[in-house]
């Protein structure tokens, strides 16, 4: 693995999509390409493997592990933009998506992201920084206090949402909010110390919904679920990992919609895992990144009057 990089739920990943000998497989969130690599080598020289990510740094870092199999293909892409992959992929279907969700410790650990606070660094939080778009600092600066405390709410599940933006609010009437740790100090001010979550730093979840907010992830991710049944084969299997209870809701209700199918009269979709699958404990305590880690997965069947 590369430094730094641990892949989550990786056995059971890979069990749940089981890739094989020929398959077309989509991995819509490469990071630095850990469940790529295991994906590519079972697919084999057959198959086709077409890794997606919305981060050049991730594709550029993923590409010293994959390229030694020349049927994997890499596109700077949203995993929501279907059009991109089915072209990556020749106009084939896919016999297996992944969706590796949140955010990779190669970019959290680089402070120059803005993603985390452990180094200080802009208040950037963007994907990809040469695509445009908009930052966190320019959120923070140009957001109005009801704004900030319903993104901070919304996409963090911030229960100090209100004090964490009424203080945002007075800091930059004085001067602007404009690296990482200054943020994190100020949000840790504004939290009571009795209200300060276990386990984690106070400033975590406003670091959450910023970064959601900053690339439109949850758009992106129900996007994706509403459409991938259609560019999925039948029998194909899709995998997702989440990391909050924001995107884990998305996916659970969505896989489950496609189940019923219109009107409730069943679906293609039939779901591998009626819970999610959660890291054991010593995944958990080797790699504190799985912690919140949920993992479920689905296959597309075809209708019954197709089967018969």
């Amino acid at each position: 693995m590369a430094a730094g990089h641990i892949p989550v739920l990786f056995h059971e990943t890979l069990r749940l999509l089981a890739p094989a000998p020929g398959e077309v497989f989509l991995d819509g969130t490469t990071g630095a390409g850990g469940h790529a690599a295991e994906i590519a080598g079972r697919i084999g020289p057959g198959g086709l493997l077409v890794c997606a990510d919305a981060d050049p740094s991730m594709l550029e870092a993923a590409g010293e592990r994959l390229g030694s199999f020349p049927w994997v293909r890499t596109v700077r892409s949203d995993f929501s933009d279907f059009a991109a992959l089915r072209e990556a992929a020749g106009g084939r279907r896919f016999d297996g998506m992944l969706l590796d969700l949140g955010i990779s410790s190669l970019q959290m650990d680089d402070p120059s992201r803005g993603f985390a606070f452990r180094g200080e660094g802009p208040l950037d939080m963007r994907r990809d920084p040469g695509g445009g778009g908009t930052t966190a600092a320019e959120i923070l600066r140009n957001a109005r206090e009801k704004e900030l405390a319903d993104l901070f709410y919304g996409f963090g599940e911030e229960r100090y949402s209100r004090r964490i933006a009424r203080a945002v609010v007075e800091r930059r009437r004085r001067e602007p909010i404009r690296t990482t740790t200054e943020l994190a100090e100020l949000v840790a001010k504004a939290i009571p110390r009795k209200g300060w979550p276990r386990g984690i730093h106070p400033a975590t979840r406003v670091f959450q919904a910023l970064r959601i907010a900053v690339n439109r992830e949850l758009e992106s991710l129900a996007a994706f679920l509403e459409a991938f049944p259609e560019h999925l084969s039948p029998g194909g299997r899709v995998a997702v990992i989440s990391f909050h209870s924001l995107e884990d809701r998305l996916v659970k209700t969505a896989f489950r919609r496609h189940e019923r199918g219109a009107e409730g009269k069943g679906g293609t979709l039939r779901l591998l895992t009626r819970k999610p699958v959660v890291p054991a404990e010593r995944e958990s305590r080797e790699n504190p990144r799985a912690r919140s880690a949920k993992l479920r997965a689905a296959r597309k069947e075809l209708p019954e009057e197709e089967s018969t």
